[in-house]
């Protein structure tokens, strides 16, 4: 027999859906479920982000590869390198030259700064690791997230410039002619309704990254075909 205290009702309030889980949920019907790239840690995040410029993540998971078969993922092996061994990954984007200057000055960042630990810089104060991460080219605070993201290090809603162009066209945030201001306020707006988990938000980026590329383009939205249209502020004034 049941006992008394089994009919009363739970005093623990369920959390509401929020919209944004609902419009991640949406996604990922769409793509199915992101895989992270083939990057791990930060100093290997870091040459992801610059081994193949303006490449698309096909092409630049294929450069991390070579790079990795080829030459190795540490800064030592980076600057031993010959140029040719470098360039032979980077020529899977543009300006391959300079790129292989890049990776070289990340790895010289790398020892000469940090004395080629990145795992003891992100495991520092959180203003420091950010601050200390955007000493490497190219790595703002957005990228600085990231990493920290993607090391599972900080919960950060890290967005690239898709996934924040999808989150404002949503009605997150507001978009402002300063890129940070827009991006801190849709940032905030939309961790608001997630929790602060990792996984949670690495899912998050990827999705919004990915639907920014493909169906949410900054140049002829295809928002007649997109899920989320109904719900989206930008897709209303277009009037479809």
């Amino acid at each position: 027999m049941a006992s008394p205290s089994s009919h009363r009702p739970s005093n623990r309030r369920k959390t509401p859906a929020s919209r944004l889980s609902g419009t991640l949920q949406a996604l990922r019907k769409l793509y199915g479920r992101p895989e992270p790239g083939p990057a791990r840690g930060p100093f290997e995040l870091l040459l992801y982000e610059n081994v193949a410029y303006l490449a698309d993540d096909g092409r630049r998971d294929e450069a991390i590869r070579l790079l990795r078969e080829r030459v190795g993922l540490s800064p030592e092996k980076i600057l031993a390198a010959a140029p040719e061994s470098l360039r032979e990954a980077a020529s899977r984007g543009i300006v391959p030259n300079q790129t292989v200057e890049k990776l070289r000055a990340i790895a010289a960042v790398a020892l000469e700064e940090f004395g080629g630990d990145l795992e003891a810089v992100i495991r520092r104060p959180l203003k420091d690791a950010v601050k200390a991460l955007r000493k490497f080219p190219s790595i703002g605070e957005p990228g600085a997230q990231k990493i920290l993201l993607f090391c599972r290090r900080e919960p950060f809603l890290a967005l690239d410039s898709n996934g924040l162009r999808v989150l404002l066209r949503l009605g997150y945030g507001r978009e402002d002619k300063s890129y940070a201001r827009s991006y801190r306020s849709a940032q905030a707006a939309a961790e608001a309704e997630l929790p602060r988990d990792c996984g949670v938000r690495i899912e998050a980026h990827l999705l919004l990254r990915r639907h920014g590329q493909e169906l949410c383009r900054r140049a002829q939205p295809r928002c007649e075909i997109c899920p989320l249209r109904r719900g989206c502020a930008f897709a209303r004034s277009r009037k479809l």
